[in-house]
């Protein structure tokens, strides 16, 4: 199924609201002003929310509006493509805008949380090789490493092995 950002585009700076807009258009399902609000705040986070951060700072701009909500709404951007959904292992599922963003994978620290994001050509061009070496078409991959941040390598020494 294609998303909306694989289709023909509206206008060429169209904004993530008009994009889910226009899913939502395409699905049968309301435009509201909650989840245009929910959209804005995430778009304007930085980094990697879970759905609770997200809540607090949705909240803090409009308190009425429900965790069910937000969930729904994550969803809904997830399936369009406007965001992406991660699992770093701990149970939790933490969402990064998708929306006119390069790939990119993930240093994640196993004691204290942190996710730094990097890009590396090499990285890339290696995992193509593997793919063709063994005639795969790849459509879209993850790369996670876990480890200690320098932080914590600093904090607990004896965890570094």
């Amino acid at each position: 199924m294609k998303d909306v950002l694989d289709q023909e585009p509206g206008e060429p700076d169209e904004k993530p609201v008009a994009l889910l807009q226009r899913y939502l258009a395409r699905q049968g399902l309301k435009s509201t002003r909650q989840r245009a609000l929910i959209v804005e705040t995430f778009l304007a986070a930085p980094g990697h929310l879970d759905v609770d951060d997200l809540l607090a700072r949705v909240r803090a701009r409009s308190p009425r509006v429900s965790a069910a909500t937000v969930y729904r709404t994550m969803k809904l951007l997830t399936a369009c493509g406007l965001a992406h959904a991660q699992n770093f292992g701990d149970g939790h599922t933490r969402y990064e805008s998708a929306f006119r963003r390069e790939h990119h994978d993930h240093l994640v620290c196993t004691v204290c949380g942190t996710i730094v994001e990097f890009e590396n050509d090499r990285i890339e061009s290696l995992q193509d090789q593997v793919a063709r070496r063994h005639g795969f078409l790849v459509r879209d991959h993850r790369l996670e490493l876990y480890g200690l941040c320098a932080d914590c390598q600093v904090r607990a020494p004896a965890e570094r092995q």
